[in-house]
């Protein structure tokens, strides 16, 4: 099915988030929060203004957003849920797509360095008592 929005409304496919920390705890789907970043899949065409004159959206198809936890209303579209909202419930743009590879390695790392200092430090305690 094709769907456009009208007036301000943009479509919205939520961005789902990884299934682990930074330390490598694995969160259960209970305990996950609603991703509150997103990819716009359509936008419309826009609002009109006090003079009738009709006032284009700031954002396109295929950008990435940020939006409120509440924000949106959610629909299924060929069995995909996704958020119609309103272009002013939208945050901003998230710039440099932050799906890049080399972050997750990155905090990787660092998170392998806390639990190694974390380890050390339970190690070092009861010595240090005496």
């Amino acid at each position: 099915m094709k769907f456009r929005p009208l007036h301000d409304r943009v479509l919205v496919r939520r961005i789902e988030a990884g299934e682990k920390t930074a330390g490598g705890i694995i969160i259960p789907d209970t305990a996950k929060e609603k991703p509150q970043q997103g990819e716009v899949l359509a936008v419309g065409p826009g609002k009109r203004d006090e003079t009738g004159k009709l006032v284009p959206p700031d954002v396109k198809a295929g950008d990435e957003i940020l939006f409120g936890k509440w924000s949106g209303t959610e629909v299924k579209i060929d069995g995909e849920d996704l958020l119609i909202m309103k272009e002013d419930d939208i945050m901003g743009l998230v710039e440099g797509a932050a799906r890049d590879k080399s972050s997750g390695s990155t905090s990787r790392k660092a998170g392998a360095l806390a639990a190694g200092l974390a380890l050390a430090a339970l190690v070092t305690l009861p010595f240090a008592a005496f």
